[in-house]
């Protein structure tokens, strides 16, 4: 179980206040989760964050400070956003104990990572761009508004609640088909974005609205590394002007 829960990647984007990363690290240690990266926090490292870590900043200490989102996720397999509110996009939206299971059985398989917004405004449509799925609180509609660090500690019991429910297996010392990493999504999208532009399907001054269905299409899949080779091996064909046409009868 302790290995399943190493596997899950809790990432803080664009903190400002150092003492929710203090309470997040002790959140995150209290249910058996290390793994922190900060994503452009205003102050850190920082006294206000060590003191409120009461006890858990070697995680501060071991926490990765990186300038995007996108770097975070790279290695992850699958990647999980907080919103408070739904938005408008197609991947899931999924309640905290959901959420979880998903993300349990998911990391038997690679890293994965559950991503947490400003404390003021939470995650740009941009950034949630980069999630496979979503998460949402249930808070109570009259008072919605629940501290960062509160709402890393209810994620953070549902993962451990579903790792203990579920006893996830240790991933296989060799997986024949590994799920895609963020960074070969990346690299997956990028390549379609020139493609469509090159085949005049897409018009690159207005590229938004398309590329971002054609993302939320491929993240609700849940590809593997195989089939993002397979399909960039029919974009760079058809880059090239694809083969001789099919025989008419």
């Amino acid at each position: 179980m302790q290995d399943t829960l190493r596997r899950i990647r809790v990432i803080l984007v664009g903190t400002t206040h150092p003492g929710n990363i203090g309470s997040t690290a002790r959140a995150m240690k209290t249910m058996g989760l290390s793994d922190l990266v900060l994503v452009d926090p205003r102050h850190f490292p920082a006294a206000e964050a060590t003191t409120l870590a009461a006890g858990a900043d070697d995680l501060l200490v071991n926490a990765r400070v990186l300038q995007r989102l996108e770097e975070a996720v790279a290695g992850c397999v699958w990647v999980v956003g907080t919103t408070a509110r739904r938005r408008g996009h197609s991947v899931p939206v999924l309640a905290p104990d959901a959420a979880a299971r998903d993300l349990v059985a998911r990391a038997a398989r690679g890293p994965v990572a559950l991503v947490f917004g400003r404390e003021s405004s939470g995650l740009s449509n941009d950034e949630l761009d980069h999630c496979n799925a979503l998460v949402q609180i249930p808070t109570d509609p009259g008072f919605s508004s629940l501290n960062l660090a509160a709402a890393v500690q209810v994620l953070a019991y549902a993962c451990r609640m579903a790792a203990l429910e579920h006893a996830v297996a240790s991933p296989p010392a060799y997986d024949p088909d590994p799920p895609a990493t963020q960074a070969e999504l990346e690299g997956l999208f990028e390549h379609y974005l020139r493609a469509l532009v090159r085949i005049e399907f897409l018009d690159p001054e207005k590229p938004r609205h398309l590329m971002r269905r054609l993302r939320h299409l491929y993240l609700r899949a849940g590809l593997s590394a195989s089939e993002v080779r397979i399909l960039r091996g029919i974009l760079t064909h058809t880059e090239r002007g694809g083969g001789r046409p099919l025989d008419r009868p």
